[in-house]
Order: C-alpha cells, then structure tokens, then sequence
C-alpha cells in the first residue's frame, strides 16, 4: 500500500473515486434518452475551455467547465429548436470545438503538446491541488443533481410527453441534464481524458444493464462499477505505467463483456424462478377451490 504515501496519488485517487460516482450516476439518464454520445461531443468542446484557460493563464478546469456548459446548452437548443439538420450542426460545434482548443493551446505561451495530451488522455501526475478543489465542488453538483432531481429525472429520460403532462417543467430539466452532462465531463477529463470520458459515462451503464432490470438497481451497479473500474485502473497505472485513461476504459469494457456472458443464465433462473412462482400459484388455487364447500350445503 506504498501508494497511499505519495501526496499525487492520494489526488489521484480522490478524482478517480469522483469520477467514477459521477459518470455513470449522468450516464444512466444520457443512455436512457438516447443521447450515448453526448459526453464525447461535450468533451470536444471543453477542449476549448482549457486552451482558453492556458491562453488567460487561468485554471484549465475552471474554463473548461464553462465552455463546456455553454457548448452542452447549444446543443441541447439545437436538438430542440434547430431548423436545419441537428446532427450537421452538432456536427460542427465539435469539430470547431476541438479545432479551438488546439489552437488557443498553441497561442498560450504556458501551452504545449503535453499539456494538450494530459487533457486528452489523462494523466494523473498532473492533477494539482486546485485541480481536486475544483474537481470536488463540480462533483458535488452533480451528486445533487443526480440524486436530489432523479425523479424528475428518471421521468423525463422515459417519457418527455408524459413528464410535460404531469406538469413538469421538461424544458429546464433536459437544460439541466445537459449542464450536469457538461460538469461531469470537467470533472473526469483529469482522470481519464477528455477523448475516452465519454466511455465511462456509457459503458457502466451498458453493462449494469445486462444484469439488472430496475432503473434504481442499475443506478447502483452502475456506479459500483464505475468506481471498482476507476480506483482499479487508477492504481494499475501507477505500478504498470502505463495511461490511466486507457486502461479504466478496457477495464470498464472487460465488465461489459462479463455482465453479457452471466446475463444469458441469469435471465434462465428468473424464468424458471417465475415459472414455480406461476406454478405454486396455481396449485394454491387449486387446491382453496376444492376445498370449498358448496353455497347450499353451508350450516344454517
């Protein structure tokens, strides 16, 4: 447990526990709406953010976050309200995303190719301790999102039409849905990169789902998989070397591909357990049926 004693891997290691609660907890809603790559786009636009963060000399998390939340707010407008074809525009808001930021990188004199690969891919070495700070208050906004709103939430992710009908304001929760979206993605691109955050928002989520049928129990394998993926990977990296970004992404899929293999005879047990049910049912029937005594042989 060496580990634990170096002051950089205790960051690290907080992020990554951060990171695997708040992933997968936004994940769940973004999965359930159809909006799986979400996250990857907002991530192309955060890059933005952290080259404007080196070119003002600022925090990079900081910056990220806001472009990120701004870029998460055009895209759900364009979903909504856009007139031309969503998925040009959306399209081109990445793409510029990620052309803006290798740019303003470039310009900032603090900038340079490291830096722009620590961001891409991740890189727990360089989280600072105003990195965590900042990764702490974002993830606590998350965490009050996900957990204060998910009934509303869960609402929305079903049945917009239905959720506006019971008089919910479906508008602001899909805006808010997209901001929390956009934090998440601040709060993981330290840990896994802002290429690869999407994967840890889908893949816990894909594969809980395998095994589970509830939306609350997927919730939490969910995110019981993300952090056993997150803290495993984290610690692999720093006696493996090797990118801590890469190996929790392989990790999660390892998990999915598991959860599919015990999915087949887990849904086998059910059906047999379900079958006696029925059967034990029945036979209770049955058996109150015969024992029943006829109306005009009753005692007076």
């Amino acid at each position: 447990m060496e580990f634990l004693q170096d002051p950089f891997m205790q960051r690290a290691l907080l992020a990554a526990l951060l990171v695997g609660v708040t992933a997968p907890a936004v994940g769940i809603h973004l999965v359930q709406r159809r909006q799986a790559l979400m996250g990857d786009g907002i991530g192309h636009v955060a890059l933005t953010g952290v080259g404007l963060g080196f070119l003002l000399s600022t925090n990079p998390v900081w910056m990220a976050a806001l472009v990120a939340v701004a870029g998460s707010v055009a895209m759900e407008l364009i979903r909504a309200y856009g007139r031309t074809r969503g998925d040009i525009a959306l399209a081109m808001l990445f793409y510029g995303g990620m052309a803006g930021g290798v740019m303003l990188m470039n310009l900032s004199a603090t900038g340079s190719n490291a830096n722009l690969t620590s961001y891409l891919f991740g890189s727990l070495s360089t989280v600072s301790d105003e990195d965590v700070v900042a990764i702490c208050l974002l993830a606590g906004f998350v965490l009050l999102v996900t957990v204060g709103l998910r009934r509303q939430l869960f609402a929305i992710s079903q049945d917009e039409e239905f959720a506006r009908v019971t008089g919910l304001p479906v508008r602001a929760l899909n805006l808010l849905v997209a901001v929390t979206a956009a934090v998440t993605v601040t709060v993981a691109m330290r840990v896994v990169g802002l290429l690869l955050v999407s994967a840890l928002m889908v893949v816990p989520v894909a594969a809980a789902q395998q095994v589970t049928r509830s939306f609350a129990v997927t919730f939490v394998v969910a995110v019981a998989t993300g952090v056993a993926v997150t803290l495993t990977g984290t610690v692999t990296s720093y006696y493996r070397d090797v990118p801590p970004g890469a190996t929790i992404v392989l990790l999660a899929i390892a998990v999915f591909v598991l959860f599919t293999a015990l999915a087949a005879p887990l849904a086998r047990r059910r059906s047999r357990a379900a079958a006696a049910g029925g059967a034990a049912g029945a036979e209770c029937d049955v058996d109150v049926a015969a024992t029943r005594r006829p109306v005009g042989d009753a005692a007076v």
